[in-house]
């Protein structure tokens, strides 16, 4: 029920072009403000379907949320 830092990153798997923005920071607590994550795709002139897994660990309470994430660039 407080404010809580967190750190993301992405799974080794992920494809290389994926970006999370802020990596790092703290979440406000239940309730409050959302923490707004910007994940960004640049593959540099590459097509197809481009798959990452996104991991947001909450050390605190030692849990981890996490996402599946696929772009489909043309």
């Amino acid at each position: 029920m407080t404010f809580e830092d967190y750190f993301a990153g992405f799974t080794a798997d992920s494809h290389p072009s994926f970006s999370v923005s802020p990596a790092v920071g703290r979440m406000d607590r239940r309730g409050g403000e959302p923490t707004a994550l910007t994940i960004t795709c640049a593959p540099k002139g590459q097509a197809g379907s481009f798959e990452a897994g996104l991991v947001i660990n909450l050390p605190e309470d030692n849990s981890k949320i996490c996402y599946k994430i696929i772009a489909n660039v043309f």
